[in-house]
């Protein structure tokens, strides 16, 4: 599975790993942090992280053309320093009182907003050229058969910085509220919030009391308690939003520090020309117009379907965090114990690739130290597990490490299963798989909406928590789900980009997958705004369900013309 790519692939990943785990450190806690600073409800909070996203992955369009014209190399170190000071901006404690100011002047507010605009620049300059030079490591004769293999890669360690991301913003958020004398508790910001604004029922006072006294305060001044209680939180979220400052640091060294590995890489089309010339390198021919722009097209049409699965897929930070919040139970027992341990992630890991080393090894040392790794990785696992607490509380961003941390043991059997495939003829082309992702995504929304018919819809709660609380293994399973769909799709997808893209236009090709995302990130407001609209939550989920279902019919319905295009 590592074997026979080049050594750039490792250094650009592992680039791009530090850059996502503090992204993602900051993704899994800030509709959370709209709502506990800022006292936005679920459409509000959910109007700016749709924004955010849409900005984030539209401005690598804009990348991709500077880059299509000046170069990647520059292009992609700038974006990293921008980001780092975006980050720096974001982590900075601005203190804001729901109770008296407002929050559309409040510098709070616009230092963010500043911040967030930083932050997608920087991210455009960088995502979408940093995978073109991946694909141009590629393009060599000796590699080009290793490229859906070689985004896999890449994806899955992409994801092995998202699967810490949510356990080290939970840990800094954690250390920071218990030196201020308190601990996390979900129902306690919107009832604080509600108690400073004066919009608190008598029952709400008489919880948020309770929830006082459970944190040490004194019930005589709950005002003070309530005030305290959200400058405190809000701040540990501001110190999370630092952790992305210290990965940049790391990305910055790894990407300048491995330079050499993937600096032949490192070229535009018009560069590529005049290298060519130098070298005395025949020119490949120019596509016509009409294969430039049947190629154009067929990207088009399968940016319009992944639309509709990053909207679908992107709740995961938005409405799903909501549903973790309001309707999850915050404790896990049992087996479920286990995916709340990030060693226990990490040490499965572990055995996974592990148990594929002694399959893959071709000499019977290798399959035994495998096979001791895998024993040793497993007992570590169950005595981790004899020695955790009964009850385990849980926090409703720790639920956003599953997907990542099912990418990366999935990644595996996934390749295995194509090459599988492959070898025997009967391979999926990458527009197929995109329609098969497009119907798995609508079966992980089906196991969410069953979860849901019973449950009050999110109006009925006004943004509380409600008291019939679901198994946190209905959102682990859905996250399950929608993983099978995302390696379906994703990796596919960056791969087919860079394999299809006309070679004058690769970086804004790549650009245009991410405008993609963008239109679907920021269409994952409106689902927001479904949420507090009065619809019944298993209704909710419906949406989704059909969107995915209907995306899949038009993709399936156009495959003859897109398969002919990837051939």
């Amino acid at each position: 599975m590592f074997k026979n790519h080049p050594k750039g692939l490792y250094a650009l990943a592992l680039a791009n790993t530090g850059e996502r785990f503090g992204y993602y450190t900051m993704l899994a806690i800030f509709v959370l942090f709209l709502q506990t600073k800022f006292n936005f409800d679920g459409g509000q909070a959910g109007d700016i992280y749709g924004y955010f996203l849409g900005a984030v992955y539209f401005m690598p369009l804009i990348g991709g053309i500077i880059a299509d014209k000046i170069g990647f190399g520059k292009v992609i170190l700038t974006g990293i320093v921008i980001m780092f000071f975006g980050y720096l901006l974001l982590a900075f404690p601005i203190p804001f009182a729901s109770n008296t100011d407002a929050v559309y002047t409040s510098p709070a507010l616009w230092a963010m907003i500043g911040a967030l605009a930083l932050i997608s620049v920087g991210t455009g300059l960088f995502k979408g050229n940093l995978q073109v030079l991946v694909g141009n490591l590629y393009d060599a004769p000796e590699h080009k058969a290793k490229r859906d293999n070689a985004f896999s890669l890449f994806y899955m360690a992409i994801n092995l910085g998202a699967m810490y991301a949510p356990f080290a913003a939970t840990k800094v958020i954690n250390y920071v509220l218990a030196k201020a004398g308190f601990f996390y508790n979900a129902a306690i910001p919107s009832l604080a919030n509600q108690f400073l604004t004066n919009t608190i029922t008598p029952e709400g006072t008489e919880t948020l009391t309770q929830l006082a006294v459970a944190q040490g305060a004194a019930t005589t001044d709950l005002g003070t308690f309530a005030s305290n209680y959200i400058t405190s939180l809000s701040g540990a979220y501001n110190y999370g939003f630092g952790v992305a400052c210290i990965s940049l640091i790391l990305s910055i060294a790894i990407y300048i520090g491995f330079r050499g590995t993937y600096k032949h890489a490192d070229y535009n089309s018009k560069q590529l020309a005049v290298k060519n010339a130098k070298e005395g390198k025949v020119a490949e021919a120019e596509l016509s117009p009409k294969e430039t722009k049947d190629r154009i097209w067929a990207l088009v049409l399968v940016f319009f379907v992944v639309i509709f699965f990053w909207m679908s897929f992107h709740q995961n930070g938005l409405t799903m965090t909501y549903f973790a919040k309001n309707y999850t139970a915050g404790e896990a027992t049992g087996l479920t114990r286990i995916g709340f341990d990030i060693v226990n992630l990490t040490l499965l890991i572990v055995a996974v690739f592990s148990a594929f080393s002694i399959f893959q090894s071709e000499t019977s040392k290798s399959k035994t130290i495998s096979g001791v790794v895998l024993l040793a990785a497993v007992s570590a696992v169950l005595v981790n597990y004899t020695h955790t607490v009964a009850t385990l509380e849980i926090q409703p961003q720790l639920f956003q490490q599953f997907n990542p941390f099912f990418v990366i043991i999935l990644t595996p059997v996934f390749m295995g299963m194509f090459a599988w495939l492959a070898s025997k003829g009967k391979e999926p082309s990458t527009p197929r798989k995109i329609g098969f992702g497009m119907i798995i995504a609508a079966g992980a929304f089906c196991i969410l909406a069953f979860a849901s018919q019973a449950l009050q819809s999110p109006a009925a709660l006004g943004g509380n928590v409600s008291t019939a609380l679901v198994s946190p293994n209905w959102l682990i399973s859905t996250y399950l789900i929608l993983t099978f769909a995302e390696l379906f799709l994703s990796p596919m997808g960056m791969s087919f980009v860079t394999k299809v893209a006309p070679p004058k236009y690769k970086g804004m090709m790549m650009g245009g997958w991410f405008t993609a995302t963008a239109i679907g990130n920021y269409l994952t407001s409106y689902i927001a705004k479904i949420w507090g609209s009065g619809m019944e939550l298993w209704q909710v989920w419906g949406v989704l369900i059909v969107i995915c279902l209907l995306s899949a019919t038009f993709i399936f319905a156009i495959m003859k013309r897109l398969e002919k295009v990837a051939k």
